[in-house]
């Protein structure tokens, strides 16, 4: 589940949005503002109806600083963060107290992980470090040492106290890798920090984590093109891409995705792209992720268990036959059996 890289986890969603130039001075109706930001290794980029420039940047403004934050927290590149604090003390039996938005995450990621029987585990850390070494080097990780990582992998092995706000984890070598929901967590916290503004139409764009809001005026949603070149329109949910559209790697002969299965400690080699559309960018986004690496049985259980949920797979081989669903009327794509 984990994602290789700094670079934009997956295909970025292409949104038939148009960039208008920021007008300088206020209007009487709603106006369309968009804004660009570098976050998480990726771009981020807000879109929103306003009443003025100036509150539209003062919103989006406050929105990248929040995501900034969000960043400084949640990064496994980053000696100073938060989730390398906890990584230091793995093993000691300590409880790490950590802000409130690690301990919702880790929350977050924990029912995901058990929603996907460990096929999304955040606890993957020592497995996809060990594969994005191994991939720029081409070639596979030696047996002995994905077995070593795997000692010091297990959501089990994940404690959060939400009263404490604490986070403990109970081996030593343990590290997080929050590669599959920090950017549809973010989306999220800068779609609502712009609600707080008073600005309910707008989108979030986290480099192909997508959460938007209420519709554009005269508008019944979001025109979103998803990889496949198929489209959808969206209003209040989220949609996210996982899989090697964009990254991956091919060793001896064999193409692997940068999602890193947490029970092989490898690449996924048998799915492209996996798309869905969920209430949230935070779900979306572990929902993709945990799709990628699980079986047709596994998938299609899980969705049924998701209300407001459907997702595809590989572009064409779509999960199911069908309209693609209109955003107030949730439809559900199931995965192909696999041979």
């Amino acid at each position: 589940m984990a994602r290789l890289g700094r670079a934009p986890a997956h295909a970025v969603l292409l949104l038939s949005v148009v960039t208008l130039p920021c007008m300088a001075q206020d209007v009487t109706e709603d106006a369309r503002y968009s804004f660009v930001s570098q976050h998480m290794g990726t771009r981020f980029r807000i879109v929103a109806y306003a009443r003025s420039e100036a509150r539209a940047r003062a919103a989006a403004t406050e929105a990248f600083r929040h995501v900034d934050r969000l960043d400084s927290l949640f990064s496994d590149y980053r000696p100073d963060s938060e989730v390398a604090r906890v990584a230091h003390h793995a093993g000691s039996g300590r409880d790490v107290v950590v802000s409130a938005e690690l301990a919702e995450v880790l929350v977050e990621a924990s029912r995901w992980s058990k929603r996907t029987d460990g096929a999304f585990d955040v606890t993957v850390g020592p497995l996809s470090k060990l594969w994005r070494w191994s991939a720029r080097r081409g070639e596979l990780p030696d047996p002995e040492r994905i077995r070593s990582a795997r000692e010091a992998v297990g959501f089990g092995l994940l404690v959060v106290d939400t009263v404490e706000s604490s986070v403990r984890l109970a081996r030593s070598g343990m590290s997080l890798d929050l590669g599959g929901i920090a950017k549809g967590y973010a989306a999220d916290a800068a779609l609502a920090i712009l609600a707080e503004h008073g600005i309910e139409r707008a989108l979030v764009d986290a480099g192909g984590d997508i959460a938007v809001g209420a519709p554009p005026p005269a508008s019944t949603g979001w025109l979103v093109a998803l990889p496949d070149g198929d489209s959808l329109r969206l209003a209040r949910s989220a949609v996210a891409t996982s899989g090697d559209a964009e990254r991956h790697v091919v060793i001896d002969g064999v193409r692997y995705a940068h999602v890193v299965d947490p029970r092989t400690g490898l690449g996924v080699t048998d799915v492209r792209t996996v798309t869905v559309v969920a209430p949230t960018a935070t779900s979306a986004d572990a929902l993709a992720s945990a799709l990628t690496v699980m079986d047709a049985g596994s998938g299609r259980a899980l969705l049924r268990s998701v209300e407001g949920a459907w997702a595809r797979a590989n572009g064409v081989d779509h999960w199911t036959a069908g309209a693609l669903p209109e955003p107030a009327r949730p439809h559900l794509w199931l995965p192909p059996s696999r041979p």
